[in-house]
Order: structure tokens, then sequence, then C-alpha cells
């Protein structure tokens, strides 16, 4: 009797410290990490998102940039850190794409190794083509490509990134073949489809508004389960006869794994709030983005089905960075 008195004094007096530790959270400064370059849409959405728990916390909430092996450097950080809350990660797509493409060298389990808080934010992209290539919408391009397998190229900012993904998610999909061609980054890539270089791409709203706007480009989808009120006659590519397909740039904040219920359960319903600010709302619509809605267990449901989703599109495109 004594022993089963003490295991159960033991067992309140840890519900009493977890629910205390979450009560005071946060109590001094909080770490985000952004595993990419300052500058970039990860990082000015990590800071965005930090000024508003910073004013809603009283603490500050410090970026920090910890760049590299397309953003495994600072997810490895992450996942090494104590998992009190006080060390986070904000990271982009690559979080779900680089457990299959970088199996071999990625030094952490994605699915064990942290605790999914949030979705912050989403971004559209939009499949943009040349002004002088002859098709006009998605299924004149896809019966083109029927046509002539293996001889249109799409572009992208490099291999296993987010739009080169989207690409092969077409094609596979659509069932044509096109030919990747990977460039050193978004700039190059995008220089060379407005010269005529390349015919097509997959790149995000905000890259790619503008040239719309001016009529270099011409958008003959987005990728987004619904239109886009920046461009509101653009169809989806479900809509044009790909069921289905959605394959939207998004952003999501995460923590160590191991991190107790109350703390996990303050910090996304504090991101929540912030999020839902009409200051916040504005900060990311001016980037093209918005803000995430899903509570954090539909975002880490989510986070799991995104690693099965691209993992299928690497392994049967047979995609590879070596």
């Amino acid at each position: 009797m004594k022993k089963i008195f003490q295991v159960l004094t033991g067992l309140t007096l840890s519900v009493v410290a977890a629910a205390s530790l979450a009560a005071g959270f946060p109590d001094r400064s909080v770490t985000v990490v952004v595993p990419f370059p300052a500058g970039g849409t990860t990082d000015v959405l990590a800071r965005q998102l930090g000024k508003g728990l910073s004013d809603k916390w009283g603490v500050p909430v410090v970026i920090d940039n910890k760049s590299g092996a397309s953003g495994t450097i600072g997810s490895a950080y992450v996942a090494r850190s104590k998992d009190d809350g006080y060390t986070l990660l904000l990271t982009a797509t690559h979080h779900v794409i680089n457990p299959t493409l970088l199996k071999d060298t990625i030094a952490y389990d994605t699915k064990s190794s942290f605790t999914s808080l949030a979705l912050v934010a989403t971004v559209p992209n939009v499949l943009v083509v040349n002004k002088n290539f002859a098709p006009k919408t998605v299924s004149e391009l896809i019966e083109l490509a029927k046509s002539k397998p293996g001889e249109i190229n799409f572009g992208s900012a490099g291999i296993g990134g987010a739009n080169h993904l989207s690409g092969e998610l077409f094609a596979h999909e659509a069932g044509i073949k096109l030919t990747h061609i990977p460039y050193r980054g978004a700039a190059p890539s995008l220089s060379d489809l407005l010269a005529g270089q390349i015919p097509m791409m997959f790149d995000s709203l905000p890259g790619v508004m503008a040239h719309i706007e001016s009529g270099q480009l011409r958008a003959l989808g987005v990728t987004t389960s619904s239109r886009v009120a920046q461009l509101p006659n653009v169809p989806t590519i479900a809509e044009e006869g790909l069921k289905g397909f959605e394959a939207t740039a998004w952003f999501g904040l995460y923590g160590p794994k191991g991190m107790s219920a109350d703390v996990i359960t303050k910090i996304s319903k504090d991101v929540d709030q912030v999020l839902a600010s009409d200051e916040l709302k504005k900060s990311f619509a001016s980037l093209g983005a918005t803000p995430g809605q899903m509570t954090q267990l539909e975002f880490a449901k989510f986070v799991d089905a995104e690693i099965a989703k691209w993992g299928n599109v690497i392994e049967a495109a047979n995609i590879s960075v070596k």
C-alpha cells in the first residue's frame, strides 16, 4: 500500500510540475532557429511571428539563422536541444522532403526527433510559362508533352527543392515525361524562363507575380486546392483535370521531441492567436503568404502525410542529389 501511495504521489508531483512549467512559460528569451540565410521568406516569416510572440509573452524571441545543407544543419541543432520549449525551429517544406532526398546523410529522424507545433504559413505556387510558349492551358500543355515525351524542359532553383518536386508531381500525375533543368537558385532559373531558354517552371506566386502582371509570363494554373485572390481568373491545376493535385509551399514551427503536453499546448495556442491578428495577416499578405489554420494535432498529421507524399514523388522520379 505504501508503495502504491509513493507511485501515486510521484505521478501527482509530475503533473503539478508540468502544469507549473506551462503556467510560467516562457520566463526568459525563446530562440527560433531558421535553417536558412537571413532575408529569405522563411527568415522574414519567422521574424514577423517572433515579434508577435515577443509582444504576447513579454520576453525576447531571438531569430537564429543556422543555414546550410538544405536546412539540415539548423534542424539537427534543434533536434539535439533541450525539450523545454525555449529552442524552436521554423522551417520550410524542405523539412518533409529531406527525409527521403537526404536519407543517407541526414543526422536525425524527422518523424521522431521533433514535435510538430503549428502550421505558420502557406504560399501559393503557380505554373508559369514563357509568353511565347504555345500552350494556353494546362490541358494543352499536357497534350503537347504527351506528343513530345521528354522534349519539354522545366526549370527550378535546384534539385530536390519544392518547385522541382512540384514539377515532378505534375508530370507523374499527368502521365507525361518532362526534363528537369536545375539551376543554382531562383534568380537564374527565372532569368532563363523570361528569356525563353526554358519554357515553363513552378514558382512561388510572390516571385513571379510582377512578371505575370507585365505579360512576360503566363500563369496556367495554381497549385493550391482553391483559386488564389491575386489571380482569380487562373484555375487550379486540379480544376484542369488533375484531381487532388496540390503542391503548396508551407512553413511550420517545431520543437525537439519530448516536450511536455502543457508547453506544446501553450505554444501552439499562442501562435494561433498571433497568426489570427490583423497586424500579422497584413504583414504576411505583403509576402503573398496566408497564416496557417490548423490545430496542433492536425498539423502533426499533416507533416507525416507530407513526408509520405514527397517521399513517393522522389522515389517515383528517381531523384538523387549525388
